[in-house]
């Protein structure tokens, strides 16, 4: 087995997490389907898709290493929003979080002196910089336009903002 038990423990968590992520924007983007904002319900789906795709890698690794997956329970996504800057900012938020748990399972791939691991976790510590820009970028915007202009949000998206 090359991957050693913290750090399989540890993916294992993230795994839960980035499914739990999954979960909340599918979440987010029935919100935004409901309400009639079509461009944010669509960038909320896509973001589910990859938060999925992140379980998915890390799964993988933990299979390609010998190691043993066991999916943790993962907690229900919060269901309802009073506006779509609340939305954004849990997302923002869960960004946050998910870039201190990457950072985390870093720290013990390093302290292992686990080269494949650090190799493996570099593309999630980079792919986070974007994710929160990215969250942090659409809630300045979302704060810019104001919830009785939330509309403008759409053409924003629509221009590839």
């Amino acid at each position: 087995m090359m991957i050693g038990k913290e750090l399989n423990d540890a993916i294992n968590a993230q795994v839960g997490a980035e499914f739990g992520a999954s979960l909340q924007y599918v979440t987010i983007a029935t919100h935004f389907d409901g309400e009639g904002l079509k461009k944010l319900a669509a960038l909320f789906y896509k973001q589910a898709e990859e938060e999925r795709e992140h379980a998915m890698k890390f799964i993988k690794y933990v299979v390609d290493t010998g190691g043993e997956v066991r999916i943790p329970a993962v907690a229900a996504p919060k269901a309802t929003f009073t506006s779509a800057e609340e939305a954004v900012k849990l997302s923002l938020d869960w960004e946050l979080e998910v870039t201190a748990q990457i950072n985390k399972l870093y720290d013990i791939a390093r302290a292992k002196n686990d080269y494949a691991g650090q190799n493996f976790l570099n593309w999630f510590v980079e792919e986070q910089v974007e994710e929160v820009n990215s969250m942090d970028n659409l809630l300045k915007v979302v704060r810019r336009v104001g919830e009785k202009n939330i509309v403008m949000m759409e053409a924003y998206l629509a221009h590839g903002n």
